[in-house]
């Protein structure tokens, strides 16, 4: 297996015939933690839905630990921007979790896959609640269910957009600690507005505006990240800001 956990060359990806992703290239070491920032818009998901093999690009190549998206998928958890989840259906928080090990219809869950839901949900401090209605769970403990239920495949990478959008901010720094964590184990890729988290948990960033423009070690401040970026950052926090990227120049 690679010892690159992503690599994406001049890939081009355009949706109804409007260019979304233009010419990207990114390159990610096994353990690496990189957040995507960038306006609404920038094709941000979109990059992750290529990543997942759930949007065909024009051209260009993206290799997942030496294997092409398809191949790679057994090996990719994800988290959605939004999660719909019907709170009235009847479902406990381990079943709501072996989701993540569905692998096709007619064929039934093994003890491996118990197992292995088990693990994530003590992986995210969830396993307590397991037998419990995914109902009756907060916000925030919600959230790390469907982080569990990613990482029920015992993935080598990560992808997470936007998963703070619905949580609490006082739940926020302990979700993102618990991602550090998640970092000794794998690849994370972070979609957020949150700057803030920039600066302070991840190991690299880029700026993706249709065009990546910059990915590397973070400066360590959020007024270097906007000399960076050329793109002045307005509101900082955690939570979603007002607004915090003027258009690329």
């Amino acid at each position: 297996m690679s010892d690159k956990a992503l690599e994406i060359e001049n890939l081009y990806v355009s949706i109804n015939k409007s260019i979304i992703l233009k010419d990207i290239n990114l390159n990610l070491d096994k353990n690496d933690f990189l957040a995507i920032i960038g306006p609404n818009g920038g094709g941000k998901s979109t990059l992750l839905k290529t990543i997942l093999n759930l949007i065909r690009p024009d051209k260009g190549n993206i290799s997942v630990f030496g294997k092409n998206p398809k191949e790679a998928l057994n090996i990719i958890g994800y988290l959605p921007q939004n999660t719909f989840f019907d709170l009235n259906f009847p479902i406990n928080v381990f079943n709501v979790t072996l989701m993540g090990r569905y692998n096709g219809l007619f064929k039934n869950y093994t003890q491996n896959d118990r197992k292995a839901v088990i693990n994530a949900l003590d992986e995210v401090s969830m396993l307590e609640y397991k037998d419990r209605q995914i109902s009756e769970l907060s916000g925030g403990q919600m959230q790390r269910v469907f982080i569990a239920r990613a990482l029920a495949r015992e993935p080598e990478l990560l992808l997470l957009d936007e998963p703070t959008a619905s949580v609490d901010p006082k739940m926020q720094k302990s979700f993102y600690e618990l991602l550090l964590k998640l970092k000794e184990k794998m690849t994370i890729i972070l979609v957020t507005h949150d700057v803030g988290v920039v600066c302070e948990y991840v190991d690299k960033i880029a700026c993706l505006n249709h065009i990546l423009f910059y990915h590397g070690i973070p400066e360590g401040s959020a007024d270097a990240i906007g000399k960076t970026y050329n793109c002045p950052i307005d509101i900082i926090g955690h939570g979603i800001p007002h607004r915090v990227f003027k258009k690329h120049e």
